[in-house]
């Protein structure tokens, strides 16, 4: 059930912006704040997130403007200064909050009406930093239940997954009630409506950065994610993360490599896998890991395996080795074969490419006669 509150909460937000291009902001809010409320109230367990409108959605909404507690606050209109390329148009509403916030800006006040009338702006527009910097200074000034102030973050998060400054302002709270606990499940349910989403990562590696106790459980959420999803980079990129952060001992990496190893052999067209391959041989002591590495590979094309990714990291093997001994000579005959290969059958697309990896190879050891030449025009 929560699985399709989450997945229903995500999808309205879809729509609300669909309908915020189309039939415009002032009419979107009156329309969208009925309907899904009624489909909330249908919900056992109601997302917090569908209360974000409700302030500024309701048919007995009043502007600031005509509210009698406000009268001793003169409004200031924006000033676009006497050259603007273009009016933008603003709704009512909208114009109603921001005169009235610029108003408290200037005057400096920090009030619970002050707080009111910020969270209105928060709503219409979540994308303005000063509007958050403001809020944290009345936070601060009134000294909000900082538990209270992370509850609301959250639900400003789940209408607005992809913001910068809803992130920023989690992260200030967090760090001002110094207790991450309850911060890994949180972005493990906003990675659950969109795994690839890049403000989640990142406030996740903050997170584990921050209060690194919380990082041993961390490879295992990896693992789950990829386990669902091989081609999902993030998670990938996510368990470089915490290895280079960790404890990156032979005995670490050597299981890393086993357990890419393992993912390759199951989707090996799979470019994340072997992008974190390549990232493991960093930790590369006497080229000890680019021997079991360049086996793996050999062992795989041996078996007819033709995968661009295969290919491409059996010549950066050979391109990296310094050694001019007989036997690398073969090595070297093979990658550009292997450059011969992918410019002419399996990666034509990117054949100048190949060719310009071909003659740098030539030239980088002087090896000018072969049978694999990349003729192109």
């Amino acid at each position: 059930m929560e699985s399709l509150i989450k997945h229903y909460n995500y999808f309205k937000k879809i729509i609300i912006d669909i309908l915020r291009r189309t039939v415009g902001q002032s009419y979107l809010y009156t329309v969208t704040g009925a309907v899904f409320k009624m489909v909330d109230q249908n919900q056992e367990h109601k997302s917090d997130s569908s209360d974000l409108y409700d302030a500024t959605d309701s048919f007995n909404y009043v502007l600031y403007r005509d509210r009698p507690e406000w009268k001793d606050v003169q409004p200031i209109a924006q000033d676009d200064g006497p050259a603007r390329v273009v009016q933008i148009a603003y709704s009512t509403k909208f114009s109603d909050v921001y005169d009235y916030f610029r108003a408290i800006l200037k005057s400096g006040e920090k009030s619970q009406r002050a707080l009111s009338l910020v969270t209105d702006a928060i709503t219409l527009n979540p994308a303005n930093y000063t509007v958050w910097i403001y809020r944290l200074e009345i936070v601060k000034h009134l000294k909000v239940d900082l538990h209270n102030e992370l509850e609301y973050i959250s639900m400003v998060i789940r209408e607005f997954t992809k913001n910068y400054q809803v992130w920023q302002y989690r992260k200030t709270i967090v760090e001002m009630l110094k207790d991450p606990s309850g911060e890994l499940e949180f972005t493990a349910d906003i990675l659950d409506m969109d795994s690839k989403n890049y403000h989640a990562w990142q406030y996740r590696q903050w997170v584990l950065t921050t209060f690194s106790e919380l990082m041993e459980n961390e490879l295992n959420f990896v693992d789950n994610l990829i386990s669902q999803d091989m081609r999902n980079n993030s998670a990938w990129n996510q368990r470089y993360f915490v290895i280079n952060n960790s404890d990156p001992n032979p005995d670490v990496i050597n299981k890393e490599l086993e357990y890419t190893f393992s993912k390759i052999q199951i989707l090996s067209k799979n470019e994340s896998a072997w992008n974190y391959l390549r990232g493991l041989l960093l930790y590369s002591e006497n080229g000890v890991l680019e021997n079991k590495v360049r086996d793996f590979c050999t062992n795989l094309y041996n078996k007819g395996n033709r995968s661009v990714h295969l290919m491409s990291c059996l010549i950066d093997l050979t391109d990296a080795d310094k050694s001019t001994d007989p036997e690398n000579i073969e090595k070297i005959k093979f990658a550009l074969k292997l450059c011969s290969d992918l410019a002419s059958d399996y990666d034509p697309i990117r054949r100048y490419y190949w060719a310009f990896i071909s003659k740098d190879i030539e030239v980088k050891f002087n090896f000018k006669e072969h049978d694999s030449k990349i003729l192109v025009e």
